[in-house]
């Protein structure tokens, strides 16, 4: 494989990550150049140790609202979630194709589109946050009556939701910033958003779920404040560091405009995550009716057991995001070569950790669990689940990574797709077929639920075989509407001579 002159390369690493700014400014990363494992580990621990800590948080923020507030007030929180995951949905989506248009145009050096992209992207949102902020306040009410909420539920559902919807601005302002820092290989800065943000958030939960001193006693609205107020600060801490910085995306809001090609081209890499992402979890959901056929005590040892599994898909679902933020730069600066390097080590840093991970949960289940209950009966069901769900690890591992690779070259429909069809073709119709034979009972769910990943493992590679997504990356296809054409730099040897040739993320 043709490698760079090592003066050359050494040349443009400096460039790129000078404290002086060279082409991205302090903190960037030119992941067109240098070592790829070494921009796979050091990019994905930060989104890894971010996705932990939210995990954490969660598990804790449930203890506040169920155990001092009662069942009523869980209720409620729960009640609303299907509407605010939802609109975080559209949130993931629209900065996922935020991540690829910057990744992509930065490898292409178009500082440009980079800057437009940015700029589309911040008004994209933030008009959208606003307009769901204002119109939440009315609609929380309608949108819980559509839902059938329970009457006991309705009024604390409703001032929760009205108060999480009314700050839904600084939610969509503070996932575009990390986002767009994302896309320039800065992984770090939105974990110290992140830490900051989650910190407040702890720090404000109990003060307003109780009250203390001239805070009043607000019960699941105090929930949602907090979260609020938390989001805002994060969002405010991220303006103040773009405008402060000497960088690519020093912000300005007098250059922010509006263009019309770049939002089409954003909503239509970021709506098939966002349609995905609502479907797994309606998938999910129903999943779990089937569980819930078999009693409680099989649904809250399948709830035990899915706590571990999350945490064990942490480190190749962060791989996979990583992927499409190195493919992004990568296909814009037209260096295929380097893509199939990604690939390469991405699949071998991926399918390694999970393997190992794989190992110890299929092993040590019983062990796991014990950190979650010490109910014998609930220990041995999640067992028998994750001793057969350990053989998934693996193909998840395949499936993220390729995902990254085509989400990275700005390919989405596939994706879903692909995670639709091995979610609501296989899994489903599956566990609700063996789930009714008698020689099978909930294992059969939990089979459906471990062969599903391997035929997305075989379809992703499948498709990713084809390099149809090579033609999708709009930094080399060039903008139409006056921003010209941005073919980027001369691929290098190795590309020119090898032309000739998600996976679904809830249980």
């Amino acid at each position: 494989m043709a490698e760079e002159p090592k003066e050359t390369r050494k040349t443009q690493e400096t460039d790129a990550n000078s404290p002086e700014g060279g082409f991205g400014g302090r903190g960037t990363t030119d992941f067109t150049v240098g070592n790829i494992p070494r921009h796979l580990v050091f990019f994905s621990i930060p989104m890894l140790l971010g996705n932990l800590l939210q995990s954490m948080y969660n598990v804790v923020n449930g203890i506040w609202v169920g155990r001092f507030l009662g069942p009523d007030a869980l209720g409620a929180v729960s009640v609303a979630f299907p509407i605010v995951f939802a609109l975080i949905s559209l949130i993931m989506g629209i900065t996922m194709a935020t991540t690829v248009l910057v990744s992509q145009f930065y490898g292409a050096r178009r500082t440009d589109m980079v800057r437009k992209t940015i700029n589309n992207s911040l008004l994209i949102l933030i008009g959208t946050g606003l307009v769901i902020s204002v119109s939440g306040v009315f609609l929380a009410h309608p949108l819980l009556r559509l839902i059938d909420t329970p009457a006991e539920l309705m009024a604390d559902a409703t001032g929760y939701l009205q108060v999480f919807l009314g700050g839904m601005v600084f939610m969509f302002g503070y996932n575009v910033f990390g986002a767009i820092l994302r896309g320039l290989g800065d992984s770090r800065t939105p974990l110290l958003f992140l830490v900051w943000g989650t910190a407040i958030n702890a720090v404000l939960d109990p003060l307003f779920i109780f009250g203390l001193g001239p805070i009043p006693r607000m019960g699941v609205r105090g929930a949602a404040l907090a979260a609020v107020l938390a989001q805002a600060i994060s969002t405010y801490l991220a303006v103040r560091y773009l405008q402060r910085l000497k960088h690519v995306v020093h912000l300005n809001f007098k250059e922010l405009a509006f263009d019309w090609n770049l939002t089409k081209l954003t909503v239509k890499i970021g709506l098939p995550a966002g349609i995905q992402q609502i479907a797994v979890s309606l998938g999910g959901l129903v999943v779990m009716s089937i569980i819930n056929g078999f009693g409680a005590i099989v649904a809250a040892g399948y709830g035990a057991a899915i706590r571990i599994d999350s945490f064990a898909f942490m480190p190749a679902m962060s791989i996979g995001l990583s992927v499409s933020a190195l493919v992004g730069q990568n296909l814009g600066a037209g260096k295929e070569a380097r893509v199939r390097e990604v690939v390469f080590w991405s699949l071998v840093i991926g399918c390694g950790v999970s393997l190992l991970l794989s190992v110890l949960i299929y092993l040590l289940p019983h062990v796991l669990l014990a950190i979650f209950t010490n109910d014998p009966d609930l220990i041995k069901v999640g067992s028998g689940y994750l001793r057969i769900a350990a053989f998934s690890y693996v193909p998840f591992a395949v499936m993220f990574a390729l995902s990254g690779v085509m989400r990275g070259a700005g390919d989405t429909m596939p994706v879903m797709l692909i995670s639709l069809a091995t979610l609501w073709v296989v899994r489903i119709p599956t566990a609700e077929f063996l789930s009714r034979l008698p020689a099978f009972g909930v294992t059969g769910v939990w089979i459906a639920i471990a062969a599903s990943p391997t035929l997305g493992s075989l379809l992703t590679w499948g498709y990713y075989a084809t390099g149809r997504w090579k033609r999708m990356v709009a930094a080399r296809r060039g903008m139409r509407g006056g921003t010209g054409a941005a073919p980027g730099p001369a691929p290098d040897a190795a590309t020119v001579a090898g032309t000739a040739g998600d996976s679904d993320l809830a249980r």
